[in-house]
């Protein structure tokens, strides 16, 4: 059973919403959870990570090419060899032109972030835009949560710092649920 707030006015908590819809001259509530993405990658730094982590797994056969990698994921192949380009821009990848030509990891497997592709694909992570280096904000005065919101986007970044590419594969379904304050902790 979902805890309510106010059972008689019906209000739900957190990410419940309850619909009243009509049925037989009455009203009956019909609840419907709403999963609503806070923080989300981009697709591109979704393909990136994916292309980084197709590499890794097939480095002993050497280069890949970019079409080999979007067709092996279904991902357009021109987005991708955008995204590669900017890997190998960042020094994340090698690139071979010629016959046998393609990507390879510029460096070990588990020696690559998560942190470090994301940011290659879409610069700098900032949960908000206070959090940013100029720190642009209206409410910059009056603003209680700035720093509690500094603190969760490092613990974001470190967390992402901490997965090598070699550590993305997948797993059986086992999944670990861990508690908020272990992921992350506001001092």
């Amino acid at each position: 059973m979902l805890p309510f707030a106010d059972p008689p006015c019906q209000k739900a908590t957190a990410a419940v919403r309850i619909y009243m819809r009509p049925k037989q001259s009455e009203l009956y509530p019909t609840l419907m959870v709403v999963y609503r993405p806070m923080l989300k990658l981009t697709k591109k730094a979704d393909y990136g990570l994916m292309a980084m982590k197709h590499l890794a797994e097939h480095a002993p056969k050497g280069a890949c090419s970019a079409k080999d990698v979007a067709e092996a994921y279904g991902i357009p192949q021109e987005a991708l060899a955008k995204i590669l380009q900017r890997l190998a821009k960042a020094g994340l990848l090698k690139s071979q032109h010629g016959i046998n030509g393609g990507y390879t990891l510029a460096r070990d497997p588990g020696q690559i972030s998560a942190f470090e592709v994301i940011q290659a694909i879409d610069g700098p992570l900032f949960i908000t835009s206070c959090v940013t280096v100029r720190g642009e904000c209206g409410q910059v005065d009056r603003c209680t949560v700035r720093e509690p919101l500094r603190k969760v986007n490092e613990s974001i970044e470190q967390v992402l710092k901490r997965i090598k590419i070699s550590q993305m594969k997948e797993e059986p379904e086992t999944i670990e649920i861990r508690k908020a304050a272990e992921l992350v902790t506001i001092v």
